[in-house]
């Protein structure tokens, strides 16, 4: 999964890719070095954040996405927690919806998705830090949650994505515990995405000041440690090199040749 942020304000690439024209090109480049999937957001949701009205959101996303939903060959999400954004979204061209409070900031956003048939990526998230949960736990009760919120709304399972939040609502060491643990999260029964680039995490890994453009070693063996314990899709912001990686986890732990394709795993979602 590319990440295409048109936010004047996220930690690593914002305001690059506001205009439609820079925009476009970026997501003709990102499907070029190989995405599956493109992950359009209009509101940065880095610590610290300002919140953006759903209006202002949707003046960012709706021009980008009539450029470049048209001609793009790979199905683009929408990254929203609101509703209003979502159905605005998927009616100018996304097809999926990622919600990083996981369906439960706004519900009605499940069933905006379960109108126009849209899978989701139900991330988890917490509005504060407690480094004493058990955050598998936690994780799972979290989905429980947005899995009935999901099934009342009229959301297939087979449409259901399920993503650990790195880098949202965890301590440092449930960062990794989450990461660890993917193999407890895949039991459930659903595809994982897991989003690690660039952040802030990786540079307290290499006990370093790193700017986040700096940071693409450490993203690769993130996701390719991810992608070993079960990551379906990795969403990344520097595209080729994660997918040659991608390729060569995929050649190795797949005991069919066949499938290991052009893309990274998880690309026919």
């Amino acid at each position: 999964m590319g990440i295409l942020n048109v936010t004047p304000d996220s930690f690593s690439d914002g305001g690059r890719f506001q205009e439609r024209e820079a925009a476009r090109a970026q997501a003709a480049a990102l499907v070029a070095e190989g995405a599956a999937i493109l992950d359009i957001g209009g509101e940065s949701t880095r610590p610290g954040h300002v919140p953006v009205p759903a209006e202002e959101e949707q003046a960012r996303v709706v021009p980008v996405l009539e450029a470049v939903a048209p001609a793009c060959p790979v199905p683009i999400s929408i990254d929203t927690y609101k509703a209003s954004t979502a159905e605005a979204a998927l009616k100018a061209g996304a097809r999926i919806v990622n919600d990083v409070w996981g369906l439960q900031r706004e519900p009605d956003i499940a069933r905006v998705a379960a109108a126009h048939g849209a899978p989701v990526i139900v991330m988890h998230n917490r509005e504060s830090v407690d480094a004493s949960l058990d955050i598998l736990d936690e994780m799972k009760r979290f989905f429980d949650r947005s899995l009935a919120i999901a099934a009342k709304a009229g959301i297939p399972e087979r449409d259901i994505v399920l993503d650990p939040g790195i880098g949202f609502g965890k301590s440092w060491e449930q960062h990794l515990e989450a990461i660890r643990r993917l193999p407890e999260l895949r039991a459930l029964g659903f595809p994982l995405l897991v989003g690690i680039s660039r952040k802030s995490l990786l540079g307290r890994i290499h006990n370093t000041a790193t700017a986040p453009a700096d940071r693409l070693f450490g993203s690769i063996a993130a996701h390719a440690a991810a992608a070993t314990l079960g990551a379906d899709i990795v969403r990344a912001h520097d595209v080729r090199p994660h997918v040659e990686a991608c390729q060569v986890i995929d050649a190795i732990m797949r005991r069919d040749p066949a499938a290991s394709g052009a893309t990274a795993r998880g690309g026919a979602a």
